[in-house]
């Protein structure tokens, strides 16, 4: 797979000292620069911006693999062993799922480990990995 440029994504959350331990202390993020209203997270290379607001992203449901998917959602793609680390070390944080780590589509081309939980703000973000990263866009 090629090299692909980082994204870029800016989401609410209505505690920003709540976010920056989250997305440092569990998820491993560094902080890049930030202000009294937003912090800047290097989220596995990509760049993701906790903005203070009071607002919250009207949230529903989807379902894919007989589970409820929270929509909105953004994650990563890690390898598969990695997404494993990450999956035991979140479940040793005591960390509540919204879908506890599973293998999703098992036996089919998109075979993908999964796991959905919720940052303190309530914004659903997902971690996946592929056995097979080629199949990542396979239908």
């Amino acid at each position: 797979m090629s090299e692909r440029p980082p994204f870029h994504y800016a989401f609410p959350v209505n505690d920003l000292g709540a976010a920056r331990q989250f997305y440092t202390e569990i998820l491993g993020c560094r902080v890049g620069r930030s202000s009294a209203e937003w912090i800047d997270f290097d989220f596995y290379g990509h760049q993701i911006v906790a903005h203070l607001s009071q607002t919250k992203a009207r949230q529903t449901h989807n379902t894919v693999d007989d589970h409820a998917i929270p929509v909105p959602h953004f994650g990563v793609v890690l390898d598969w062993q990695n997404w494993t680390i990450l999956a035991e070390k979140l479940r040793d944080s005591g960390l509540k799922f919204v879908i506890e780590p599973y293998i999703r589509f098992a036996g089919q081309v998109g075979e993908q480990a999964t796991m959905f939980f919720l940052d303190p703000a309530g914004n659903a973000i997902e971690i996946k990995a592929f056995k097979n990263l080629d199949n990542l866009f396979a239908s």
